[in-house]
């Protein structure tokens, strides 16, 4: 029923863009684009797959590491939920799979993806502030968007290192939650404080995954500036630095199906200054390759890994 809601969220919302901007004029620019930028920008979508790949092998704790083709199989395999599911929740399936292949118990395997989630989040919200920092500003609510940018990079290193503050989270979870997802949530926060202990404990390998996070996040945004160089239009690269993480931040709520709507729509308003609104919705159906690349590739793993899931339910019963 969720998957329903968001479907219909992800196709009002595309009736809506698509009534508001001249479909005859979009046809033109997609006819307009350039190829080899186009492929290019395709193309980038295979050494970024490859290159976070790297980094979950990098944070698995060395207990329980993981093979580098596993940690590519795992994420392809995820890249599949995250076509059906909003705000990439479909990196959550890589903590079930973890549990089942590599020894992990539930908690770690959950722990260790909202570890890679939160940094990837931080490393996007760097680039928006520090793109944020060189536009310039002439009504007062664009003062807004950095100061709450700066407060979600604050809050977010926080979570990531204080052991106060995700105590009180978990906490208020104990509060609010049903008493039956108790024991969960218990298992969840004794995982979560053993992966921050190991992180902050393994210094060097901390400040490594939070460099090589912003380098992963500089490659998908070059890639939305490719994207746009494809469609014949100028937008100077500071500019989308920090425009660009606003319209991936937007596709995130979870409202449609994998961003799809939502997103199309904010690069259309965001960089309404720069180019038309047939050129922005052209950019947003270029940025949904992003997810639509690695899902296709990832299918079979996908497969793969919920019939071995199905087959050890089956062997539990028995």
């Amino acid at each position: 029923m969720r998957r329903f809601v968001s479907l219909v969220f992800s196709l009002l919302i595309l009736s809506g863009l698509y009534w508001y901007i001249d479909i005859y004029a979009l046809k033109e620019v997609l006819l307009k684009s350039d190829s080899v930028w186009l492929m290019t920008g395709i193309g980038m979508v295979i050494p970024i797959t490859m290159l976070t790949a790297l980094r979950l092998v990098w944070m698995v704790p060395g207990k329980n590491q993981i093979r580098y083709l596993e940690s590519l199989r795992l994420i392809l395999a995820a890249s599949v939920m995250n076509m059906v599911l909003p705000s990439k929740m479909g990196d959550l399936a890589k903590s079930l799979f973890m549990v089942r292949e590599n020894g992990m118990s539930e908690a770690q395997s959950l722990s260790l993806v909202m570890f890679e989630k939160i940094s990837d989040l931080l490393a996007l919200l760097f680039w928006c502030a520090l793109g944020l920092f060189f536009v310039k500003h002439n009504h007062w609510i664009h003062w807004l968007i950095p100061f709450t940018v700066l407060t979600g990079l604050f809050l977010g290193f926080t979570l990531l290192i204080s052991t106060n503050l995700i105590k009180y989270f978990f906490w208020l979870l104990h509060v609010l939650m049903p008493k039956r997802i108790e024991e969960k949530i218990i298992s969840f926060e004794d995982g979560w404080i053993e992966m921050q202990n190991y992180l902050i404990k393994e210094k060097t390998r901390f400040g490594g995954i939070m460099i090589y996070s912003l380098f992963l996040w500089l490659l998908h945004l070059s890639q939305i500036w490719i994207f746009i160089m494809t469609l014949n239009v100028s937008v100077p690269y500071l500019d989308n630095l920090a425009l660009a993480p606003l319209a991936i931040l937007i596709g995130l709520l979870p409202f449609t199906l994998a961003g799809i709507g939502t997103r199309d729509a904010a690069f259309v308003f965001i960089f309404s200054s720069y180019f038309t609104a047939a050129t922005g919705a052209a950019l947003g159906l270029m940025a949904t390759t992003r997810y639509i690349v690695p899902a296709i590739i990832g299918t079979p793993f996908f497969s793969s890994y919920v019939h071995t899931l199905n087959n050890k339910r089956l062997q539990s019963k028995n």
